[in-house]
Order: C-alpha cells, then sequence, then structure tokens
C-alpha cells in the first residue's frame, strides 16, 4: 500500500503544538501524550510536515513563516468547515472565551463533546480527539479556536484570528501573552 504523503489536519495540530512548546525538550511520546494520538502517528505526521517544508530535516524545528502562510492562505480551503447541527459542546471559532469582547454574534459554534456546557452548532476538530487535548492545555485551546475562525469565519474575524496567530508563530510569544491593542483598537 502507498503511503499517504499530502498533509492531514492532525498535522497542523502537532505543528502548533510543538510551537506553543517554544524551547522546552520534548520526544514524540510527549507529542503523542499531550495530544491524544500515537507515537507513530507523530513520526508520519512530522514525516509529512518536512516533505511540505514546513518543519526542519530533524522534525524538532518548526518553519514558523511557512507555517503562518498557510494557515493564512490554505486552512479555509484545505480544511474547510460549515457549521452543523446543534449540538452540547465546547466553545470554538468566535465562540472562544478570548473572542467575547472581541466579535459580537448570535451564532454559537462548539466542537461536539458529551460533556460541554455550550450548546450550539457542531465544528467538527481537526481530529478526533482534539477536545481532549484542548481541555488539558488552554493555550492549545486558543491555538485551535483561531484555526476555526480560518476555516469558518468572516473577514474580520479572520483578521482578528491571524493578528493573534501571527504573535505566536513570528513574535515567539508562545505561552507568555503580552498586551498590545492594534490599530482597531484590539487588545491582544
Amino acid at each position: 500500500m502507498r503511503q499517504h504523503k499530502g498533509m492531514r489536519p492532525q498535522d497542523i495540530v502537532i505543528l502548533l503544538k510543538i510551537v506553543i512548546l517554544g524551547n522546552q525538550e520534548w520526544q514524540f511520546q510527549d507529542l503523542a501524550r499531550s495530544l491524544f494520538i500515537s507515537g507513530a502517528e507523530v513520526s508520519e505526521s512530522l514525516n509529512r510536515s518536512s516533505l511540505a517544508g514546513l518543519i526542519d530535516y530533524n522534525r524538532k524545528r518548526v518553519n514558523k513563516i511557512s507555517l503562518f502562510e498557510f494557515l493564512q492562505y490554505g486552512m479555509p480551503y484545505v480544511f474547510p468547515q460549515s457549521p452543523g447541527r446543534m449540538t452540547r459542546g465546547m466553545a470554538t471559532a468566535h465562540s472562544h472565551p478570548i473572542f467575547l469582547e472581541k466579535i459580537i454574534s448570535s451564532e454559537i459554534y462548539v466542537w461536539p463533546d458529551i460533556g460541554g456546557k455550550d450548546y450550539g452548532q457542531a465544528i467538527e476538530p481537526l481530529y478526533p480527539n482534539q477536545v481532549k487535548a484542548a481541555k488539558d492545555d488552554p493555550t492549545l485551546y486558543e491555538v485551535l479556536a483561531m484555526l476555526d475562525v480560518l476555516r469558518t469565519g468572516r473577514s474580520r474575524e479572520k483578521k482578528i484570528a491571524l493578528k493573534y496567530l501571527s504573535k505566536l508563530l513570528l513574535h515567539d510569544l508562545s505561552r507568555e501573552h503580552k498586551e498590545d491593542t492594534d490599530s482597531e483598537g484590539i487588545t491582544w
């Protein structure tokens, strides 16, 4: 059987988790445990990402500029998502708490989760155990919600998400959130 060499949704999550970890040492099994996927899948994912030029040949350092460009221009086309049925779940996209003061919307988007406290339209997670991983890592949760904005959002929402992702990827903020106000009065 021929090996699949194209990007898969979890590849983006794995790369972003590496960025979030910053200078912390990690092994494939560390990523696997924190993202609730197998070590073999992490290895295969990093091979695909290396082939795509999104991580170095040692599979340790993410090419942040290329990743940001992929998120900005590719995410809505490669991994598009339309809101689905009403369900209980975990708030995502513009419904994530980080957006509450920045975007006013009557629509609520959620990742389906039987234990979720929100009720809204379903947004399919990028991979099956994404909700578990997001519950364990608030920074990952924020970043994944931003990705859902890119997959589902309107122009202004996408601009806000891209500003946040730009700071994470291009300005090495990692887990340190420094407040900044942009020209539209949006504070980060």
